[in-house]
C-alpha cells in the first residue's frame, strides 16, 4: 500500500500542473486579443494621428490670422503715415516698408490658401476614418466579446483550482509539503516522481539503490533522488500487482493434494493394468523358457505317467 503522504504529493503535483496549465491558456488570450482588434486599433491609431494633425492646422491658421490681421493693421497706419510725409526721404522710407508688409500679407494670404486645402483634406480623410473606425469596430466587438467569457470562465476555473488547492494542503503533512513547495519554487515542473518497474527514478531515469527502493515502496520516509532531487514515490500499480502476486502466491502454496481414493485416476488405472499386463507375458515367456531348457524332465514325467 502506498503511504498516504506520497499519494498527496502527487495529487498536489497533478493540481498544480492544472493550475499551471490553466495559467498558460489565460496568458494565451492576450495575442489573441491583440490579433482581433488589429485592424481596428490600426484605424483608431491613424483616426487619432489624424485629428492630432488637424488640430495643429487649426492653431496655424489661427496664427496666420492673427499674423494678417496685425500685418493688415500696421498697413493702414503705413497708408496714414504716407499721407502724412513731409518730404521725399519720408515718403521713401514708408513706402519702403508698406511695400514690405503688403508682401508679408500676400505670403500669409498664400500660406493661408495652402493650409486651408490641408485642413478640407484631413477632415475628409477624419470622416473616413471615423466611418471605417465604426464598420471594423461592429465586426471585431462580437469575436472581442466572445474572447472575453472565454477568459473570464478561465478565470473563474483558475480561482477554483486555488480554491480546492487550498482545501487540500490544510490536510497534508505540513514538513513534506514545504519539501515539495521548495521545489517548485525553483521553477521545476515535476517535483514528485514514481519508480520505474526496473526501480528508476521517474523523472531522470537514475537507479535508485534496493534500500531506498523498499522504503520508497513501504512508504516509510521521504526519499528524494540523488540524481534530480524529486520526491520518490511507488507507482500505485506496481503496489497492487505486488500485492496481488502474494496473494496469489499464498492460494497456490495452499493447494491440497486430492486424496487417492479405491477407483484413482482413470489414467492411472490404464497404466497399472497395461504394467500388469506386461508382467504376465513376461512370466509366461519364462517357463516357457525353462520347460525348453530341461527336455529330460519332461520325458521322465510322461514315462511315469504310462507306469
Amino acid at each position: 500500500m502506498i503511504d498516504q503522504d506520497r499519494t498527496d504529493l502527487m495529487e498536489l503535483q497533478k493540481l498544480d500542473i492544472k493550475i499551471q496549465e490553466t495559467k498558460q491558456h489565460i496568458g494565451a488570450f492576450d495575442p489573441l486579443f491583440e490579433e482581433v482588434e488589429e485592424p481596428a486599433l490600426i484605424l483608431e491609431t491613424e483616426l487619432g494621428t489624424a485629428r492630432t494633425r488637424l488640430q495643429e492646422m487649426k492653431l496655424e491658421e489661427r496664427r496666420l490670422e492673427l499674423s494678417s490681421e496685425e500685418k493688415e493693421t500696421r498697413r493702414k497706419r503705413l497708408d496714414e503715415k504716407l499721407g502724412a510725409v513731409r518730404n521725399l526721404r519720408e515718403e521713401a522710407a514708408v513706402s519702403a516698408e508698406l511695400e514690405m508688409v503688403k508682401r508679408a500679407l500676400q505670403t500669409d494670404e498664400q500660406e493661408a490658401l495652402t493650409l486651408l486645402d490641408q485642413l478640407r483634406k484631413i477632415e475628409e480623410r477624419g470622416v473616413e476614418l471615423e466611418a471605417a473606425y465604426a464598420e471594423a469596430t461592429e465586426i471585431v466587438e462580437p469575436k472581442r466579446q466572445e474572447l472575453m467569457d472565454q477568459r473570464s470562465e478561465a478565470e473563474e476555473a483558475l480561482a477554483s483550482l486555488y480554491k480546492e488547492r487550498q482545501q487540500f494542503v490544510e490536510k497534508m503533512n505540513s514538513d513534506e509539503l514545504k519539501v515539495y513547495d521548495a521545489i517548485r519554487a525553483g521553477g521545476r515542473k515535476v517535483a514528485v516522481a514514481g519508480l520505474t518497474e526496473d526501480g528508476a527514478c521517474g523523472h531522470c531515469f537514475s537507479v535508485i539503490p534496493l534500500q531506498l527502493q523498499n522504503q520508497i515502496r513501504h512508504g516509510t520516509e521521504l526519499i528524494r533522488c540523488e540524481g534530480c532531487g524529486v520526491i520518490l514515490a511507488a507507482v500505485e500499480s506496481e503496489v497492487e500487482a505486488g500485492s496481488s502476486h502474494e496473494e496469489s502466491g499464498g492460494a497456490v502454496s495452499g493447494v491440497q493434494t486430492p486424496a487417492t481414493g479405491e477407483e484413482g485416476d482413470p489414467i492411472d488405472q490404464e497404466l497399472v493394468e497395461s504394467t500388469g499386463g506386461e508382467d504376465a507375458e513376461v512370466e509366461s515367456e519364462e517357463s516357457d523358457s525353462d520347460e525348453m531348457s530341461n527336455p529330460v524332465d519332461i520325458g521322465t514325467d510322461k514315462d511315469q505317467d504310462q507306469e
